[in-house]
């Protein structure tokens, strides 16, 4: 009996010091250490790839679309629909798997695409909805935006309904728009487009790009000078 027991302590004690190692190297040890490692060669990425403004304080992330919209008149109205800040360059439509009343940014509750068919009667209405006001808000008194030169992603949404990005066709329409309703020169605004325009990764991989958030940060910057 008392063997039995002595085997059974032992069998106990060995079990817990694996368990103490265990949880040691894997609970402690392990993610410090690649803790560590992301903050010493991934900084960005670790951190969210945070956006920050020139003092330096977080303006979002560069892998998540922002919505740039005028506040609502009637805050408490849910039904109230969002009008875009026609001072801000705007990214693609976030329509998507539902709305969201926690993070008021984006209206989504998960990441994801509608799923509707191309011929949906549903979807072709929106998207022409969505053309006729990307042509009525971008023209200007010496500009005037033309149906064939609107860009797919004015009037989709993307796969994930997060897009950060947008066309340099898309961004290069609003230009004149944007310069009219800040009071800057054209030239001015198509440069910080076009500085803020991203080629193809590894020269082929994708399609270029402009990232909203950063452009729309890069814009605020200037219009504070």
């Amino acid at each position: 009996m008392n063997n039995s027991l002595a085997g059974t302590a032992r069998l106990i004690g060995a079990g817990l010091r694996a368990l103490l190692v265990l949880t040691l190297v894997c609970g402690v040890l392990y993610p410090l250490a690649v803790t560590g490692v992301a903050q010493a060669l991934f900084n960005d990425e670790a951190n969210g790839s945070e956006i920050k403004d020139g003092s330096g304080n977080v303006v979002g992330s560069s892998l998540i679309g922002q919505t740039y919209d005028l506040p609502k008149q009637n805050a408490d109205d849910p039904e109230e629909a969002a009008k875009p800040d026609l001072r801000w360059f705007q990214p693609r439509p976030s329509a998507g798997l539902g709305a969201n009343s926690v993070n008021t940014q984006y209206s989504l509750i998960l990441s994801g695409a509608t799923n509707k068919a191309a011929d949906n009667p549903e979807l072709v209405k929106t998207v022409e909805e969505a053309k006729a006001t990307v042509i009525a808000d971008n023209s200007t008194a010496d500009y005037k935006v033309k149906a064939e030169n609107v860009p797919a992603d004015a009037v989709t949404s993307s796969g994930s309904g997060l897009d950060p990005d947008i066309s340099p066709a898309y961004a290069e329409l609003q230009v004149h728009r944007v310069a009219e309703k800040n009071g800057l020169p054209v030239k001015q605004v198509e440069k910080l487009v076009k500085d803020h325009t991203e080629g193809r990764a590894l020269g082929f991989m994708g399609e270029p790009r402009v990232n909203v958030l950063e452009l729309n940060t890069a814009l605020k910057a200037l219009t504070r000078n």
